[in-house]
């Protein structure tokens, strides 16, 4: 192999795609990469330790896969997120760990998926249908707790590059838009969404709805434990197209099945996939979804895209983007 060739290890999830992912990922690379695909870093023990650089497509890199790459240059995600990498081990080698979170590819799906967990919600779509396959007229029954957006307050915690998509569509929905973080966005922004900065707790008890769209750190684990869904209203419903862990998944249960949460729509889940034992499979008004909200055939194409031209990027001497380590 020439010297100049950089050795390109591509570790994709099997929950999302896996191996066949990873081929098409790997063709974007020009001669000068030689790509391995595996679907867990272990997998290929020879292709870790010779790499330069790891591509991670929702699959773990630990601290000891870091230490058995002594050649290790660059880790890039291809997501926003990047809890399932070991940023700490990573930054005490100085190995730079990068997301694709600045280009947007998956906002605008992302915020699609966000709008249409809240239309089933507030239509009651999951029931309507499961009546009707089953000959069950369940108008009658239902139209109590069918509802609509227009005028009901939207909370977004985190109004980033997501946060901003949804709250654009809220406004053409006429709901009125709160957002907490730990940055106000620029007065500009807020003007343009109509949307107001507020605490937490504030947001979690004035909002009809809730929808997170937070990076998973050690700060924002369980975000949102029991006695902070507790301040939502028994009308609210909760949506969560970001990380699983942002909420305690068994509080949330807790608070569907008392009633206490009027309903929750859930793309994302810790562990993914999910196991049996999970409450929420079986709590009253949920919907679900499997992680869909950054996988249409269209953000594929430009997370593949995101993540791989950050890499050339790097192999070329040019400064990385969104790096968070």
């Amino acid at each position: 192999m020439s010297p100049d060739v950089k050795n390109v290890l591509a570790v994709v999830s099997p929950h999302v795609g896996g191996r066949s992912a990873g081929a098409a990922l790997s063709g974007l690379f020009p001669g000068r990469a030689a790509v391995t695909v595996v679907e867990s870093a272990d997998e290929d023990p020879a292709a870790l330790r010779a790499a330069h650089v790891v591509i991670t497509g929702l699959a773990p890199v630990t601290a000891e896969h870091i230490a058995a790459a002594p050649d290790l240059e660059l880790v890039q995600c291809a997501s926003h997120g990047f809890d399932y990498v070991d940023v700490d081990a990573a930054r005490r080698r100085g190995i730079p760990v990068c997301t694709i979170g600045s280009t947007g590819a998956e906002k605008q799906n992302v915020a699609e998926q966000t709008f249409a967990l809240m239309l089933a919600l507030a239509k009651q779509l999951v029931p309507a249908h499961t009546a009707l396959v089953a000959a069950d007229w369940a108008l009658p029954r239902l139209q109590s707790s069918i509802t609509e957006l227009s005028g009901k307050t939207l909370g977004i915690v985190g109004l980033g590059h997501i946060g901003e998509e949804v709250a654009r569509r809220a406004v053409a929905f006429d709901m009125n838009v709160l957002y907490t973080g730990p940055e106000a966005a620029p007065p500009e922004t807020e003007e343009r969404l109509g949307a107001r900065r507020v605490g937490l707790d504030e947001l979690l008890r004035t909002s009809d709805y809730v929808t997170l769209h937070a990076p998973l750190t050690d700060a924002t684990r369980h975000l949102l434990d029991a006695a902070r869904l507790a301040l939502l209203k028994p009308t609210a419903f909760l949506v969560n197209t970001a990380r699983g862990a942002l909420v305690d998944q068994d509080a949330l249960a807790d608070a569907l099945e008392s009633g206490a949460l009027a309903g929750a729509g859930l793309d994302v889940f810790d562990p993914e996939p999910p196991t049996a034992a999970l409450r929420l499979l079986k709590a009253p008004n949920v919907v679900l979804s499997p992680h869909v909200a950054g996988v249409t055939r269209e953000t594929l194409v430009r997370i593949a895209l995101a993540a791989v031209q950050n890499v050339l990027d790097h192999l070329e001497g040019k400064p990385a983007r969104d790096v968070v380590a």
